[in-house]
C-alpha cells in the first residue's frame, strides 16, 4: 500500500492536539462543501431557468424556417409547392408574411410587426395555448390576435366594436410622397384574441390572416415572406435542411429553432459561463483555507515528519502526504457538496409545496438536474484541490524536515 497515502487518510481521520488547528482544517472542509453545493445549486438553477425561458419561445418556433435570403420575400412556384407537399421529412408547413406596421386605436399608436399566417399555422405551432383572452382568428376575415403588450398600449379587448382599430403600412415606390393619404395602404381590423407567450412577442407581434396581409402589403398570391415546417418525429434535421435548401435554392435561408433565436441562446451561454466563472472565483478564495490548513497541520506535525524523515522517507514522499490529505479533503467536501445540492434541487422539483423556493405565489424557482453540472462541479473541485494541496505541500522542505 502507498505509504503516503495511508498516512495522510491517517491525518485526515485523526484530531490534532491544537484545537485551533481543528478548527482550520474544519472550516476549510465546510467551505469546500458550501462551495460546491452553491455551484451546484446555481448551475441547476440556472439551467431551469434557461429552459423556462426558451420554452416561451419554443412554442411559436417552428422546427424550421425558410426565410427570405435577400429582401423581405421571395415567390414560390408550384412546382415548389408540390415538392415541399411530397418531402417525406415534412409533416406540415406554412406560409408567412411578415412586416413592420403602425396600428392606432382612437387616439393611440402602437408600431408592431404583424405576422400573416394561413390556416395550416396553428397546426405547426402551438400558438392556440398561448391565447390568454378570447380565441385565434378566422382566415376569411379581418381578424387580429394581439400581443398582451399591444393590447394594453391600445387599450383594446376582445371584440371591441366601440373603438375604430387601423393597420397602416407604407405604400411601395419611389415617387415623392404629395399626400400622406395616398401614401399608406389601411386596413380596419377586429382584434379577437390576445396571446401571451413574453415580453419581446407580447410587445411587437399581431397575427393576422395572411389574405389580410397580401392584401395590406399588395403581395401576390405566392410571394412569402418565409415558409416555417413541422417535421415528422424521428428526423434527422440537418438531412430535412439540405432538401429543403435543394428545393427552394438560393433565394432562402433554412434556419432552424436555435439560429431564430441565436442572440437569446449566446445571452443565455454567456450568462452561464458568467457564473460559473463567478462562483469558481468564490471556490478559489475558499481553497486558500485548504492551504492555509495544511500548512498548519505541517507546522503541528513537524516532530513527525523528522521522525519519518530520519527512518528513510524521501522528502518528495512526505510532500505526497500533505498532497494526499488536501486532494482528499477536496474530493471528500465535494462530493458531500453536491449531495447536499442534489438533495436541494430534488426538494425544489418534487419537494412539498411549502420548502420550495417561489419567484411568485403560484410559480416555484424552475431547476434542472443535469449530468454535465455534476461532473462540471466535481471536476472544478478536483483541480481546484489538487492544484492548493500541490501548493501546499511544495513548502515542505529539508531544512523543515531535518529541524525540530
Amino acid at each position: 500500500m502507498n505509504v503516503a497515502l495511508y498516512i495522510a487518510k491517517r491525518y485526515l481521520r485523526s484530531k490534532s492536539t491544537n484545537n485551533a488547528i481543528n478548527f482550520i482544517t474544519y472550516f476549510a472542509l465546510f467551505g469546500v462543501i458550501v462551495g460546491s453545493a452553491s455551484l451546484f445549486i446555481v448551475l441547476s438553477g440556472f439551467a431551469g431557468l434557461k429552459d423556462f425561458t426558451l420554452e416561451f419561445s419554443n412554442i411559436v418556433d417552428p422546427d424550421l424556417t425558410a426565410k427570405a435570403a435577400t429582401g423581405k420575400s421571395y415567390h414560390l412556384t408550384d412546382d415548389d409547392l408540390l415538392k415541399l407537399n411530397n418531402l417525406e421529412e415534412v409533416a406540415l408547413f406554412s406560409k408567412i408574411i411578415e412586416e413592420r406596421v403602425l396600428i392606432t386605436s382612437d387616439e393611440k399608436t402602437s408600431l408592431a410587426t404583424i405576422k400573416g399566417v394561413d390556416a395550416q399555422y396553428q397546426k405547426v405551432v402551438n400558438i392556440e395555448s398561448k391565447i390568454d383572452h378570447g380565441s385565434w382568428l378566422d382566415q376569411k376575415s379581418n381578424q387580429i390576435v394581439a400581443g398582451w403588450g399591444i393590447a394594453n398600449n391600445l387599450s383594446i379587448g376582445v371584440l371591441d366594436f366601440t373603438k375604430s382599430l387601423n393597420i397602416y403600412v407604407p405604400k411601395p415606390g419611389k415617387n415623392k410622397i404629395t399626400s400622406t393619404k395616398n401614401a399608406f395602404n389601411n386596413v380596419r381590423a377586429i382584434n379577437v384574441g390576445v396571446f401571451y407567450i413574453n415580453e419581446k412577442l407580447n410587445d411587437n407581434y399581431v397575427y393576422t390572416s395572411i389574405d389580410l396581409a397580401q392584401k395590406l402589403l399588395n403581395y401576390e398570391s405566392n410571394q412569402v415572406s418565409a415558409l416555417e415546417f413541422k417535421l415528422n418525429e424521428n428526423i434527422d434535421e440537418e438531412v430535412a435542411k439540405q432538401k429543403l435548401q435543394h428545393i427552394l435554392g438560393n433565394k432562402v435561408i433554412i434556419k432552424n429553432r436555435a439560429q431564430l433565436n441565436d442572440a437569446l441562446y449566446k445571452m443565455l451561454n454567456t450568462e452561464y459561463l458568467a457564473v460559473y466563472l463567478i462562483f469558481t472565483l468564490v471556490l478559489i478564495i475558499a481553497f486558500f483555507n485548504i492551504i492555509g490548513s495544511l500548512i498548519m497541520m505541517m507546522l503541528d506535525k513537524k516532530q513527525s515528519l523528522n521522525t519519518l524523515f530520519n527512518l528513510g522517507v524521501h522528502v518528495k514522499d512526505i510532500r505526497k502526504i500533505f498532497f494526499f490529505q488536501g486532494s482528499l479533503m477536496s474530493i471528500i467536501g465535494g462530493f458531500i457538496g453536491i449531495v447536499i445540492g442534489l438533495i436541494l434541487i430534488a426538494n425544489q422539483l418534487y419537494g412539498p409545496d411549502f420548502l420550495k423556493v417561489y419567484i411568485t405565489p403560484t410559480l416555484a424557482y424552475p431547476t434542472k438536474i443535469k449530468i454535465v453540472n455534476l461532473f462540471l462541479v466535481f471536476i472544478t473541485i478536483s483541480v481546484l484541490g489538487i492544484v492548493a494541496s500541490k501548493i501546499a505541500s511544495a513548502r515542505i522542505t529539508r531544512a523543515l524536515v531535518q529541524n525540530h
